[in-house]
């Protein structure tokens, strides 16, 4: 449902003074003010509270680490609290979930990925809200690749190498993510494919941060993790990264190689961070935080904070957000069904 018309009453043109029609249109905007939906007089006060962000994986990861540092100065921006509320679970389902179904008044948002709006509707027609329907697109935040890592004491230390060992024990190896469906599971299989049809057992976790520990044990052979949360791990030795996805060489790890540069095509691609607010929020509601977003991300702060952590801003219009990740919700498509990955 497009932002500029949700909560737009539908004309009755025949109606009179007291028509059905217009007792329908009274009545949906009494209740909807009694909701507390801020209806276009109450924007220019809003925020009068703290806005909830909903983070729909662990704190630690990826998604948990850019919110948070948007967060923090979106809050200063707006002279209110920006509370984090993490809600992991089912791939980031059930924190959306709890956004698309919450009041749109603009005091809960959403840090949305790849694995809630893209993939997510490509691999379950089931899902309990709609990602395209349900949410009102605010801005495109931030593009993320990819790190193939593995512990630390594992034998192999190229991609190559990994790619050998792999091949020669099939079924042999597990591969972690943080959930059936989700950013990481996908650009694995997506490896998995590339690399020539590799037959390695996903194991799926709550969040790619609970993968770590079984990893540098040497229960799990890799994970594909953003290089915004594998980056403490990488520094602390724990892991060891063998390559990058997108296009070129990370800036925060340098020394790593794309996957083209270590013989395997078709990787690049990044993952993106956006935020959402329910259908329905008022327009004057998603122009104000789309105004102050993209100047956050523009921010000196913030700009060295991400691209400390991997991560490229990215900004823009919620028209160009949307195009983002329904173009690649279709991408998807394609790896789904060539891994026949099934919802849990």
């Amino acid at each position: 449902m497009p932002a500029d018309t949700a909560l737009s009453p539908r004309p009755e043109s025949s109606a009179t003074a007291d028509s059905p029609g217009r007792r329908r249109v009274l009545k949906s905007l009494a209740l909807a003010a009694g909701a507390g939906t801020a209806l276009p007089g109450r924007t220019q006060s809003w925020p009068t509270r703290p806005v909830r962000l909903v983070i729909p994986f662990p704190a630690g990861g990826a998604t948990d680490i850019i919110g948070r540092t948007i967060a923090l100065k979106l809050g200063t921006s707006l002279g209110q609290q920006v509370v984090i509320e993490n809600r992991p679970g089912a791939g980031g389902t059930i924190g959306a979930d709890t956004v698309a179904k919450a009041a749109p008044d603009g005091y809960t948002l959403l840090m949305g990925t790849s694995s809630t709006h893209s993939i997510g509707p490509a691999l379950n027609p089931k899902m309990p809200y709609d990602a395209f329907r349900d949410f009102a697109p605010i801005t495109h935040i931030a593009d993320a690749p990819s790190v193939l890592v593995v512990g630390a004491s594992f034998p192999a230390r190229t991609v190559q190498e990994l790619v050998k060992l792999l091949r020669s024990n099939p079924g042999r190896y597990n591969f972690g993510s943080s959930g059936i469906g989700t950013y990481p599971h996908l650009s694995a299989e997506m490896f998995k494919w590339r690399a020539g049809g590799l037959f390695v057992v996903h194991i799926p976790y709550r969040g790619t941060g609970l993968v770590i520990t079984d990893l540098v044990s040497g229960q799990i052979a890799f994970l594909m993790d953003s290089i915004v949360s594998a980056q403490p791990h990488i520094r602390d030795g724990k892991v060891r990264p063998l390559a990058v996805s997108g296009a070129a060489r990370s800036t925060s790890l340098p020394g790593v190689p794309t996957f083209t540069e270590a013989g395997i095509s078709g990787m690049e691609y990044s993952n993106w961070f956006g935020m959402f607010a329910p259908a329905g929020t008022p327009p004057e509601l998603i122009a104000r935080l789309n105004r102050e977003l993209n100047a956050v991300t523009r921010s000196p702060e913030v700009l060295e904070r991400l691209e400390r952590a991997g991560a490229q801003a990215a900004g823009g219009t919620p028209e160009q957000f949307a195009r983002v990740y329904r173009d690649e919700h279709e991408s998807w498509k394609a790896v789904i069904k060539r891994a026949s990955i099934k919802p849990e």
